[in-house]
């Protein structure tokens, strides 16, 4: 089980401390890449030396797994260096989000699963259970969350991808991959205003990346809750841009920018029942 950090430092070395606990209690051996606490602005180091630890732990036929150590910003310089053919020759899934979403869409185009979620907090157990004995998801809608409202009706089926939101439309001409019949989830954090929100999702629509989903799936933009500009909430915005996909839609899950997120495969089968509020995942697999 490989450690790096594609993307910003964790605050200390101590930090990866309860991360590196629970690894080594599930069996595993948990190795830090070398540049994984360096420091270069708010990034774990240079482009290069981040890249040679994700590579390197790609190369290593002893590395079954890599975790990013965190998000932050700066997988994206990345997309252009990694080694594909290593991580086709011998898949292994990488565990991240917010930022990693980058890297989750190299995976997608390479075929091979990945794991939205991180090894700490509440659901740490879920990702072991991914990992190591696995296990799919299911995961309920949360009625109080800010994206419940969206909710419609209907089932839909299809492999589950996508992430945060602002990432994945960063990610358009970068790395070419098609959701064409795809669950495709969408969550994001408030960095700024309703404009962030707006503007990726009309990027996703206008470049045709969203044409052909299947259905949608709505993790946490519980940053945006009380938040409105001249009227609109966060709710409107996504009603405006993803209602007439003509899909259904399952809102209020607890993906994401959260305290306690929990973790879903991705590049799996899933399932959405918008109708009993439940989202099925497959476990991982090549």
């Amino acid at each position: 089980m490989a450690v790096v950090s594609p993307a910003s430092w964790p605050d200390s070395r101590e930090d990866l401390a309860p991360l590196l606990h629970a690894l080594t209690s599930w069996g595993l051996r948990p190795e830090l890449g070398a540049h994984v606490a360096d420091r270069r602005g708010y990034q774990a180091g240079t482009d290069a030396d981040r890249l040679a630890d994700l590579d390197r732990a790609l190369r290593d036929p002893g590395v079954r797994a890599v975790v990013a150590s965190r998000g932050g910003c700066g997988s994206l310089r990345l997309l252009r260096g990694i080694d594909r053919q290593a991580l086709e020759r011998d898949p292994k899934p990488l565990v991240g989000y917010s930022d990693i979403t980058a890297l989750h869409q190299f995976w997608r185009g390479s075929g091979v699963p990945a794991v939205h979620g991180a090894v700490d907090g509440a659901h740490a157990d879920a990702v072991r259970a991914q990992l190591v004995d696995a296990a799919g998801a299911v995961v309920r809608s949360d009625p109080a969350a800010v994206t419940a409202a969206l909710t419609s009706s209907g089932r839909a089926a299809g492999a589950l991808v996508g992430g945060n939101l602002e990432m994945l439309a960063r990610c358009v001409g970068v790395v070419e991959v098609s959701w064409a019949g795809c669950l495709l989830l969408v969550e994001a954090h408030r960095a700024a205003g309703l404009g962030t929100v707006d503007r990726a999702l009309t990027q996703l629509r206008l470049s045709g990346t969203l044409d052909g989903v299947a259905g949608v799936v709505v993790g946490s933009f519980e940053e945006f809750a009380g938040y409105e500009d001249r009227g609109w909430t966060v709710v409107d915005v996504l009603h405006d841009l993803l209602d007439d996909l003509g899909v259904p839609i399952l809102g209020g899950l607890p993906l994401g920018h959260l305290p306690d997120p929990v973790p879903v495969p991705l590049g799996v089968p899933a399932v959405l029942d918008a109708d009993t509020g439940r989202l099925t995942v497959d476990a991982l697999t090549r």
